[in-house]
C-alpha cells in the first residue's frame, strides 16, 4: 500500500501503467525510500516529460492525484534528486529542469529564445569528457556541457 505525503493511505496512482508503476516502486525501495503516491506521480511526470520544470511537474502531479501542495512536489523533487532517481539541470537564466536519463554522460542543448532543452550524446562517452588545465586539487568526475542556440521552431 502506498501512503500520501501526510502518511495516510494514498489513492492508487493511475497515470503510469502497471509495469511502470511496479518499476517505480522497486526503484524507490532500492534507494531506501518509502513508496508514496506523490513520489510515484513525480517519477511518472518526469519520465513522460523529460526536462520538465517544477511547475510542469506540479501540474502533472495535480492532474494525477488531485490536490497536492507546491512544497510537497518540491520536497519530492529534492529527495528523488538526492537519491539519484532524478537528475537536476540548471541552464543559466532558466528554471531548474528534471530528467530521468541517468547513468550516462550526456549533455544538453538549450534554446536561447524559448528555453526548450534537448539531450546531446557526448562524443567522448566517458566522464569527465573535458579535462581542466588546472584542477586546483579537485578530483574532477563530471563536466557539464550546455550548448546554446535556437530550436527549430524559434529559428524560423
Amino acid at each position: 500500500m502506498t501512503t500520501a505525503p501526510s502518511g495516510t493511505p494514498a489513492a492508487p496512482h493511475r497515470a503510469a501503467g502497471t509495469a511502470e508503476r511496479a518499476r517505480h516502486e522497486a526503484e524507490l525501495r532500492e534507494h531506501g525510500l518509502r513508496v508514496t503516491a506523490a513520489r510515484l506521480a513525480v517519477l511518472d511526470a518526469v519520465g513522460t516529460r523529460q526536462h520538465a520544470d517544477a511547475d510542469a511537474v506540479l501540474r502533472s502531479v495535480r492532474s494525477s492525484l488531485g490536490s497536492v501542495s507546491v512544497q510537497a512536489v518540491y520536497d519530492v523533487l529534492h529527495t528523488l534528486t538526492d537519491h539519484g532517481l532524478l537528475r537536476r539541470i540548471e541552464p543559466a537564466g532558466h528554471p531548474a529542469r528534471y530528467e530521468r536519463r541517468l547513468g550516462d554522460n550526456h549533455h544538453h542543448v538549450v534554446c536561447r529564445r524559448c528555453g526548450a532543452v534537448a539531450d546531446v550524446d557526448c562524443t567522448v562517452g566517458h566522464a569527465p569528457c573535458l579535462v581542466p588545465s588546472d584542477t586546483s586539487g579537485f578530483r574532477v568526475d563530471t563536466a557539464e556541457v550546455t550548448f546554446w542556440g535556437l530550436c527549430p521552431d524559434c529559428a524560423e
